[in-house]
């Protein structure tokens, strides 16, 4: 007989992570299935120098170092990690759920989503020659921070993870210009606040109109929005473009069940089930009321849904107790 776990995250970011952890504290068997090759989601794969301010008790925390403590936490329960998994389909059965990925099928009582936005990609800089630059002095996102030592630097976009960008490499970088085609941001009041009180050059309503090649870097020409042709050039070493992320669920609309929806989000109660008994989700793949799709949301909603699944699973069982409760019982 197959052995069935209790509960089956799909997703290895920060809400799948804390919920593994939680269900370990709840000593749940659990399994937590990630479709890339490490844990870590977006976080690590997008943004890993990206300065993480949101988490109670943590004044400032690097990206990729919250998820390493996030893993040093998680490792204290015997939880089976499957990385580079995708999980193909979902199909229920007399007693749970089957989940499929190309390596094998698993049998689960419940199954809890936390796959983020699903799969995701950058949304690109429109200019004819943009190939010419990806990956060499053009950028997506910031993963290695030394990259940028001493570089002129010019980030495009207005929201939270441009200008968080922009504070991150100002005391780096030889010189930091910040473009957005509007005049005003779209950032946390607070982090505005700081871009305009320091060094960085924040040009505004402009967007990229054409890069070339120079002997020294490159020249970008910006141009003005809503004129004719006003335009500035800035000679620079680097160019960040900062439009956000694309993202499909066409692996997850691929599932033999059927999620109710809301601008492809799954919808959720106060208990984090979804619309299919035995299927919860967290994180920023769901939404409800008042959703923030912050870390900070995520981390309250991993016990929720754990809380909730034990309880449907083992209805005699105590409730749930504080952790220091609970790790001094074990």
């Amino acid at each position: 007989m197959d052995k069935q776990y209790d509960l089956t995250i799909i997703g290895g970011g920060p809400a799948g992570i804390f919920a593994g952890f939680y269900a370990g504290l709840r000593e749940a068997s659990a399994q937590l299935i990630e479709s890339l090759p490490v844990l870590g989601g977006q976080v690590s794969a997008l943004y890993p120098e990206k300065r993480i301010l949101d988490v109670a008790g943590i004044p400032d925390i690097q990206a990729q170092h919250l998820i390493d403590q996030q893993l040093e936490q998680f490792k204290q329960f015997p939880i089976d990690v499957k990385t580079d998994q995708t999980v193909t389909n979902i199909e229920q059965t007399e007693d749970g759920f089957a989940v499929t990925t190309p390596s094998e099928v698993t049998h689960s009582k419940t199954v809890l989503i936390a796959v983020g936005n699903g799969s995701f990609s950058p949304r690109p800089l429109a200019i004819d020659n943009v190939k010419e630059f990806e990956g060499k002095s053009l950028f997506y996102a910031i993963t290695d921070l030394d990259h940028f030592k001493g570089h002129r630097v010019l980030i495009a976009g207005g929201g939270d993870s441009a200008l968080d960008e922009a504070l991150m490499l100002e005391p780096v970088a030889k010189s930091v210009h910040l473009v957005h085609r509007r005049n005003e941001f779209r950032a946390l009041e607070h982090t505005v606040a700081q871009v305009k009180d320091s060094t960085i050059d924040i040009q505004t309503p402009y967007m990229i109109n054409t890069i070339q090649k120079t002997d020294n870097g490159m020249l970008v020409t910006i141009k003005k929005m809503r004129s004719e042709d006003e335009t500035q050039t800035i000679e620079v070493d680097d160019v960040i473009v900062s439009y956000g992320f694309t993202s499909d669920h066409k692996t997850v609309d691929g599932w033999g069940i059927n999620l109710e929806t809301d601008h492809r989000l799954f919808k959720v109660n106060t208990q984090m089930a979804t619309s299919v008994p035995g299927i919860y989700a967290i994180g920023d793949s769901v939404t409800y009321p008042g959703k923030q799709a912050l870390i900070a949301t995520a981390y309250g909603e991993a016990p929720i849904a754990v809380n909730a699944i034990m309880a449907s699973l083992y209805p005699d069982r105590r409730g749930p107790m504080h952790s220091s409760s609970i790790i001094r019982q074990k």
